[in-house]
């Protein structure tokens, strides 16, 4: 089974027991052992946005197909579907409810998102989330989903009548902002498992979110808060 990033790594606990995005077949899980990213603070180019950016201006600078390198192709949005979804097993998952999310996204007011597939020795997925909002409405909220997210190292989600377990682990990552959050998601069921990584950065106003197959995430990371924090005449 895979859970398309795009669909199911939304940072919201709502887009995350979003599964009803699955596909036949194993996703591409990288390497997991890649998790912890070297340590190196964006560089003298690179700073944090004084005032929340818009949703126009965070489109212009989330990654593309020239950033990526060959073999990437952009897919398009699909819609967030929440009906039919149970959470069994987390109480903290489910009191995050619907304040965590609106139609797959956070609750914040500025926002862009891009998804591509990597076509390699199998398909691979990663997707890129920019919002922007005060500082410490971000921090806030942000610290408070991806807590509620790894409080409960294994549950269940049913979509459907399709039972899926949920693993989650928190990882460690290196200092690219003024914070940072990680963590691999492991979803299984039918015998089969997906592993998916996600990694939210923070600089100034400006949250960064790259989800998708471990080993990608990793490759890209650090260019997409670089490009999403970048001081530009035209910003």
């Amino acid at each position: 089974m895979r859970f398309h990033t795009s669909t199911v790594l939304s940072l919201s606990a709502l887009a995350v027991l979003a599964l009803t995005g699955c596909s036949t077949g194993k996703a591409d899980s990288g390497d997991p052992s890649s998790s912890t990213t070297v340590s190196v603070h964006p560089d003298g180019e690179s700073a944090p946005a004084s005032a929340p950016l818009s949703s126009a201006a965070l489109a212009k600078r989330l990654l593309d197909e020239s950033d990526l390198g060959e073999g990437y192709t952009r897919t398009p949005q699909r819609a967030a579907q929440h009906d039919g979804v149970t959470v069994i097993g987390c109480p903290a998952l489910e009191n995050l409810g619907s304040e965590a999310a609106i139609g797959g996204s956070l609750d914040f007011p500025h926002k862009a998102k891009a998804s591509f597939t990597y076509a390699g020795a199998s398909d691979s997925e990663v997707a890129e989330e920019l919002y922007s909002d005060a500082e410490d409405k971000l921090s806030r909220n942000v610290g408070r989903i991806f807590e509620a997210m790894t409080s409960c190292p294994t549950y269940q989600v049913l979509t459907g009548s399709t039972p899926v377990t949920v693993t989650t682990q928190t990882v460690l990552v290196a200092r690219l902002g003024d914070e940072q959050w990680s963590q691999l998601l492991t979803f299984t069921t039918g015998g089969r498992s997906s592993i998916v990584k996600q990694t939210a950065v923070r600089t100034g106003t400006v949250v960064v979110v790259v989800s998708g197959s471990p080993g990608l995430v990793d490759a890209h990371v650090r260019k997409a808060v670089t490009k999403a924090t970048v001081v530009r005449s035209a910003g």
